[in-house]
């Protein structure tokens, strides 16, 4: 048993590569003291005869990791993570086993230095979220992309990873498509027809926008494309059954009344208004006071009937495009006479060309574009014309990958620096999801973005701006599953889960935006909670829907480990799950792959029969019965029962099923654990581990591709310049960014 379950904790140490001859003692000396850890700990099941995890230690040198580093790298994660020796095997002090650690990072690290290897990205395309954050930035117009592109691919958690974003001939058909939409939806085109928009209050729309004074509604934002006539059908809902009240509600736009209409369970509002162009907030309150006390915890309060649905429809007809945000981002020139036409129109366009294709266009790029302007322009007029050349812009290769040219002086395998214009899409679609701003472009065209003074003012300005809040929806959203809140199989309404998103998503912006030190993440004894998820978490005199900063009294709820988000995407359907939240924390904060379960392994509830124990600890427990089941348990297992007193939607509970909640446990390290406070106590005593972990995965989503081996040296520099600055968030971005990963490549053999 115990050699079965050291093989299975070591078998990810036994790698791909080749492990080299190199002699692990001298013949005529004393072993190091790296090698005498190894032969203590480590040799007896990893050697030339045993060869557990198919790995032999005995023929590998420590002096020497650099000559095997992918396997080393490996043995280091294991170590500073504590997943090393594991648990049952004899185990030296903590100290003893960094030390071995530290000594094999440094050489690792040294040898790094002498054989630079930057790695390369493949040929990125335009993600479904980039492509949104780009129009918006490009047209001023905000699209709902997931109407015209399907989903993504993901790697290694993330949905920008270039190896994945493939293309094929019906995807270049939907970026054809949206492409036709977009550009008549900026330019105002007369012919747009008439389609229709639902908003539901269950969806969280405009929560904490009900305008003051009133009980309840919502708030939705939608873009009109022409001035117009458009249709609204208010639908009302929260009564019961055969409730035939109606009650009234006022419509506004933009803050300003507009009209009152009656909504009732069985009555719905059906009118018409004269709508301007371009993106406009509709509030739809309840205006009725009700006579039962009113639970403000839902969007309408229960026993009166408010509204609950909006479908917008139009143009019915329209008197033209309006004076539209979009309108006033392209049109910058308006000519006079025929004259005029042409060059006003090469204007618009090497304008926005410029911004699309992330460098200045060249004579063939307008000769392309400036084709298509003519031959809109002779069928239909001159904004025609420009919505022609912007449709072609949209799907022109340059704007929907993000070339990087190789020198073509450099051999094969040989190390080069992205040139200016390739370093600022870089930056700008890292921290913003998006492309570079004016002032970005410009010291690019200069050459001055290389300069290092000047890359970190231009990325501290970057972080500072709203639109690096795509860190917080992109990255954290994906790195932390906040995308997954809404799906996630548990029963809790959507506002609940509207609430466990944004109050994680407002904890990682407030790192951000305050330049927090990044373990707040895990310790902040402060949260973000609207009255719906104050009352859930027992956090009393909280009242609306606006999300406000609260200071934390109950230690259980510090950080990540006691937010909703990350206790409802760690369960199943209708119980609680120690596996998935210590397989979560394990791969997401420790950045150690979880065991792979063996094939055919009983589900929980298949594993225990009728008349077993009722909780979720006793049935693990029956389910650990399996010596091949426990090995595996054992890891993840303590870490997630630590965290019972959480049930499957984060709320606090003593019992379960009846039974007492037991949170006691031990980790591999032979960490003790009862309850929450012990496991992220135990986290933040490898903080380090925590840290380097974050900055891989923020690696992984800066440079496009994943993480290997031959990074590590990199992101430990990243690390310990970080603990310098206090860990501050600003100090890892910043590291990733003057990183050579980040500004070289290393060139293929099949060019660009």
């Amino acid at each position: 048993m115990k050699r079965w379950i050291i093989t299975g904790m070591l078998a990810v140490l036994a790698g791909s590569g080749s492990y080299g001859p190199t002699a692990a003692v001298a013949q005529t000396g004393t072993a190091s003291p790296e090698r005498a850890f190894l032969n203590q700990y480590c040799v007896t099941c990893h050697n030339a005869r045993a060869r557990t995890g198919g790995l032999a230690l005995d023929s590998l040198d420590p002096a020497h990791p650099g000559e095997n580093a992918e396997t080393w790298e490996k043995a280091v994660r294991k170590l500073r993570a504590g997943m090393m020796p594991p648990s049952g095997a004899p185990r030296p002090d903590r100290s003893v086993t960094d030390g071995f650690t530290a000594k094999l990072e440094a050489e690792l690290d040294r040898w790094a230095d002498a054989h630079p290897n930057p790695g390369s990205t493949a040929l990125h395309r335009l993600n479904r979220n980039e492509y949104a954050r780009v129009i918006r930035d490009l047209l001023s117009l905000d699209v709902d992309v997931s109407k015209l592109l399907p989903a993504d691919d993901s790697a290694e958690g993330f949905d920008n990873v270039a190896d994945v974003l493939r293309i094929s001939p019906s995807l270049m058909d939907r970026y054809v498509s949206a492409a036709a939409q977009i550009s008549r939806l900026a330019v105002g085109d007369a012919s747009i027809g008439a389609a229709t928009a639902t908003y539901r209050s269950a969806s969280g729309d405009g929560a904490g926008e009900i305008p003051l004074g009133t009980f309840g509604g919502l708030v939705v934002h939608h873009n009109f494309p022409l001035d117009g006539k458009y249709s609204f059908k208010v639908r009302g809902g929260g009564g019961v059954p055969y409730d035939n009240r109606v009650s009234k509600v006022e419509v506004t736009v933009n803050g300003e009344p507009v009209k009152v209409v009656e909504v009732g369970y069985y009555v719905t509002a059906d009118f018409q208004l004269d709508m301007t162009a371009g993106p406009q907030t509709l509030g739809f309150a309840l205006i009725d006071k009700d006579p039962q006390p009113i639970a403000t915890t839902w969007k309408v309060p229960p026993n009166s009937v408010g509204p609950t649905t909006v479908a917008i429809a139009g143009p019915l007809s329209s008197t033209g495009p309006g004076d539209t945000p979009s309108r006033r981002r392209i049109f910058i020139c308006k000519p006079q006479s025929a004259s005029e036409e042409l060059p006003c129109a090469k204007k618009i366009l090497s304008t926005l060309a410029r911004r699309a294709y992330r460098a200045p266009a060249t004579d063939d790029d307008l000769e392309i574009l400036l084709g298509f302007y003519q031959r809109g322009r002779n069928a239909s007029g001159f904004d025609t014309g420009i919505q022609s050349g912007i449709e072609r812009m949209l799907v022109s290769p340059r704007f929907v990958f993000r070339f990087e040219e190789e020198p073509a002086g450099l051999a094969a395998g040989a190390i080069f620096r992205v040139d200016d214009l390739e370093l600022a899409s870089r930056l700008s679609f890292f921290l913003w999801s998006s492309i570079p701003d004016d002032e970005l472009l410009n010291l690019a065209v200069q050459g001055k973005l290389k300069d290092p003074a000047i890359l970190e003012q231009q990325t501290l300005r970057m972080l500072n701006d709203p639109r690096s809040d795509a860190l917080v929806k992109n990255f954290a959203g994906q790195w932390l599953y906040l995308r997954e809140v809404k799906t996630a199989p548990a029963p809790v309404n959507g506002e609940l889960r509207r609430a466990f998103e944004r109050e994680t998503e407002m904890l990682f912006q407030s790192i951000l935006r305050e330049n927090r030190n990044v373990l707040d993440l895990l310790n902040a004894d402060y949260t973000f909670v609207n009255e719906r998820l104050a009352r859930h978490y027992g956090i009393p005199n909280i009242y609306g829907d606006h999300f406000r900063r609260v200071a934390i009294k109950d230690e259980a709820r510090r950080g990540l480990l006691g937010q909703g988000s990350f206790l409802l995407v760690t369960s199943v359907a209708d119980r609680t799950s120690p596996v998935a939240r210590g397989k979560w924390i394990l791969e997401n904060l420790l950045g150690t792959a979880a065991p792979v379960p063996p094939p055919n392994v009983p589900a929980l509830e298949e594993s225990a029969g009728k008349n077993e124990p009722r909780s979720v600890r006793q049935q693990m427990e029956f389910h650990r019965r399996n010596a091949v089941c426990a090995s595996c348990h054992k890891i993840m297992d303590p870490i997630g029962l630590s965290l019972e007193n959480f049930d499957l939607v984060g709320k606090w509970r003593d019992a379960d099923q009846g039974v007492v909640i037991d949170a006691s446990g031990e980790l591999v390290d032979g960490t003790k654990l009862n309850g929450v406070a012990s496991l992220r106590k135990a986290l933040l005593s490898r903080s380090d581990v925590f840290v380097t972990t974050m900055t891989e995965k923020l690696m992984t989503y800066g440079i496009g591709r994943s993480v290997h081996y031959y990074d590590q040296p990199t992101i430990r520099s990243i690390v310990r310049n970080a603990v310098q600055n206090d860990y501050r968030f600003s100090s890892i971005i910043l590291g990733i960014v003057k990183s050579g990963p980040f500004q070289m490549r290393v060139k293929g053999s099949g060019g660009a």
